[in-house]
Protein backbone atom coordinates (compact mmCIF):
# COMPACT_ATOMS: atom_id res chain seq x y z
CA UNK A 1 0.00 0.00 0.00
CA UNK A 2 1.54 3.22 -1.10
CA UNK A 3 0.21 6.53 -0.01
CA UNK A 4 1.21 9.77 -1.62
CA UNK A 5 1.84 11.59 1.62
CA UNK A 6 3.21 15.09 1.38
CA UNK A 7 6.93 15.41 2.06
CA UNK A 8 8.84 18.63 1.41
CA UNK A 9 12.41 19.36 2.44
CA UNK A 10 13.27 22.97 1.58
CA UNK A 11 16.61 24.66 2.21
CA UNK A 12 16.59 28.48 2.31
CA UNK A 13 20.18 29.71 2.37
CA UNK A 14 19.03 33.36 2.53
CA UNK A 15 17.21 32.79 5.84
CA UNK A 16 19.43 29.91 7.10
CA UNK A 17 16.37 27.67 7.46
CA UNK A 18 15.25 24.16 6.68
CA UNK A 19 11.52 23.63 6.23
CA UNK A 20 10.29 20.07 6.50
CA UNK A 21 6.61 19.42 5.74
CA UNK A 22 5.41 15.89 6.33
CA UNK A 23 1.95 14.36 6.20
CA UNK A 24 1.12 11.36 8.40
CA UNK A 25 -1.65 8.74 8.18
CA UNK A 26 -2.95 9.59 11.64
CA UNK A 27 -4.93 12.21 13.48
CA UNK A 28 -3.28 15.33 14.83
CA UNK A 29 -3.59 14.37 18.53
CA UNK A 30 -1.77 11.06 18.01
CA UNK A 31 1.01 12.69 15.97
CA UNK A 32 1.33 15.44 18.62
CA UNK A 33 1.70 12.74 21.28
CA UNK A 34 4.45 11.04 19.24
CA UNK A 35 6.41 14.32 19.19
CA UNK A 36 5.85 15.27 22.84
CA UNK A 37 5.92 12.09 24.96
CA UNK A 38 9.28 10.48 25.71
CA UNK A 39 7.95 6.92 25.67
CA UNK A 40 6.79 7.50 22.06
CA UNK A 41 9.80 9.60 20.98
CA UNK A 42 12.05 6.76 22.13
CA UNK A 43 10.33 4.51 19.58
CA UNK A 44 11.03 6.66 16.48
CA UNK A 45 13.26 9.71 16.94
CA UNK A 46 16.46 8.45 15.25
CA UNK A 47 17.24 7.19 11.76
CA UNK A 48 17.48 3.38 11.58
CA UNK A 49 19.48 1.49 12.70
CA UNK A 50 19.93 3.98 15.55
CA UNK A 51 17.59 3.96 18.53
CA UNK A 52 16.65 6.73 20.95
CA UNK A 53 16.81 6.79 24.72
CA UNK A 54 15.52 9.59 26.92
CA UNK A 55 17.56 10.56 29.96
CA UNK A 56 15.03 13.18 31.12
CA UNK A 57 12.03 15.01 29.70
CA UNK A 58 9.77 17.73 31.02
CA UNK A 59 7.45 18.83 28.22
CA UNK A 60 6.37 22.30 29.32
CA UNK A 61 7.41 25.87 28.55
CA UNK A 62 10.86 26.19 30.11
CA UNK A 63 11.20 22.40 30.19
CA UNK A 64 13.58 20.17 28.26
CA UNK A 65 14.23 16.83 26.60
CA UNK A 66 17.69 15.27 27.10
CA UNK A 67 18.19 12.22 24.92
CA UNK A 68 20.70 10.12 23.01
CA UNK A 69 20.61 8.54 19.59
CA UNK A 70 22.36 5.20 20.00
CA UNK A 71 24.14 3.15 17.35
CA UNK A 72 23.84 -0.67 17.44
CA UNK A 73 27.47 -0.77 18.74
CA UNK A 74 26.48 1.43 21.70
CA UNK A 75 27.95 4.77 20.51
CA UNK A 76 25.76 7.60 21.82
CA UNK A 77 25.03 11.00 20.24
CA UNK A 78 23.46 13.27 22.84
CA UNK A 79 20.99 16.07 22.20
CA UNK A 80 19.34 18.68 24.40
CA UNK A 81 16.08 20.41 23.51
CA UNK A 82 14.68 23.32 25.50
CA UNK A 83 10.95 23.96 25.08
CA UNK A 84 10.18 27.66 24.70
CA UNK A 85 6.51 28.01 23.78
CA UNK A 86 3.79 25.34 23.65
CA UNK A 87 0.22 25.51 22.35
CA UNK A 88 -1.03 21.90 22.65
CA UNK A 89 -1.76 20.09 19.42
CA UNK A 90 -1.13 23.29 17.39
CA UNK A 91 2.60 24.04 17.76
CA UNK A 92 5.65 24.29 19.94
CA UNK A 93 8.95 26.13 19.65
CA UNK A 94 12.23 24.83 20.97
CA UNK A 95 15.96 25.40 21.00
CA UNK A 96 17.87 22.31 19.92
CA UNK A 97 21.55 21.56 20.54
CA UNK A 98 24.08 18.78 20.59
CA UNK A 99 25.18 17.97 24.12
CA UNK A 100 27.01 15.41 26.22
CA UNK A 101 25.53 12.79 28.55
CA UNK A 102 25.44 15.39 31.36
CA UNK A 103 23.36 17.80 29.25
CA UNK A 104 26.16 20.33 28.68
CA UNK A 105 25.70 22.04 25.29
CA UNK A 106 28.41 21.42 22.68
CA UNK A 107 29.24 24.97 21.56
CA UNK A 108 31.29 23.69 18.59
CA UNK A 109 28.22 22.28 16.82
CA UNK A 110 25.25 24.23 15.41
CA UNK A 111 22.27 25.12 17.58
CA UNK A 112 18.87 25.69 16.05
CA UNK A 113 15.48 27.18 16.84
CA UNK A 114 12.61 24.87 15.90
CA UNK A 115 8.98 25.80 15.16
CA UNK A 116 6.90 22.64 14.86
CA UNK A 117 3.31 23.17 13.69
CA UNK A 118 0.57 20.52 13.59
CA UNK A 119 -2.46 20.95 11.29
CA UNK A 120 -5.23 18.76 9.95
CA UNK A 121 -5.07 17.64 6.32
CA UNK A 122 -8.32 15.79 5.88
CA UNK A 123 -8.13 12.80 8.23
CA UNK A 124 -4.33 13.04 8.29
CA UNK A 125 -1.99 15.30 10.20
CA UNK A 126 0.50 17.65 8.54
CA UNK A 127 3.59 18.59 10.54
CA UNK A 128 5.64 21.56 9.40
CA UNK A 129 9.01 21.97 11.04
CA UNK A 130 11.02 25.14 10.43
CA UNK A 131 14.58 24.86 11.70
CA UNK A 132 16.48 28.16 11.86
CA UNK A 133 20.25 28.35 12.22
CA UNK A 134 22.34 31.36 13.30
CA UNK A 135 24.47 31.30 10.14
CA UNK A 136 24.74 29.86 6.66
CA UNK A 137 27.80 27.86 7.74
CA UNK A 138 25.76 26.24 10.55
CA UNK A 139 23.03 25.34 8.04
CA UNK A 140 25.57 23.93 5.59
CA UNK A 141 27.24 21.93 8.39
CA UNK A 142 24.02 20.09 9.32
CA UNK A 143 23.26 19.45 5.64
CA UNK A 144 26.77 17.92 5.32
CA UNK A 145 26.06 15.84 8.45
CA UNK A 146 23.15 14.23 6.57
CA UNK A 147 20.14 16.09 8.01
CA UNK A 148 17.89 15.40 4.98
CA UNK A 149 18.64 11.66 4.81
CA UNK A 150 18.37 11.45 8.59
CA UNK A 151 14.98 13.17 8.66
CA UNK A 152 13.68 10.95 5.82
CA UNK A 153 14.71 7.79 7.67
CA UNK A 154 13.48 9.07 11.04
CA UNK A 155 10.05 10.10 9.74
CA UNK A 156 9.70 6.69 8.05
CA UNK A 157 10.09 5.15 11.53
CA UNK A 158 7.31 7.45 12.76
CA UNK A 159 5.08 6.22 9.90
CA UNK A 160 5.69 2.63 11.03
CA UNK A 161 4.97 3.49 14.67
CA UNK A 162 1.73 5.29 13.74
CA UNK A 163 0.55 2.18 11.85
CA UNK A 164 0.93 0.11 15.03
CA UNK A 165 -0.67 2.78 17.27
CA UNK A 166 -3.61 3.34 14.91
CA UNK A 167 -4.88 -0.25 15.15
Amino acid sequence: MTHNLQFDFITDKEKNTLTIRREFLAGRQLVWDCYTKSELLDRWFAPAPLTTKTKSMDFREGGHWHYAMVEPNGTEYWGYTEYLKIKPIDYYTSSDAFSNAEGEINKDLPRAEWLVTFTDKGENALVETIVKYKSLSDLEQVIQMGMEQGMLATLKKLDELLLTLNK
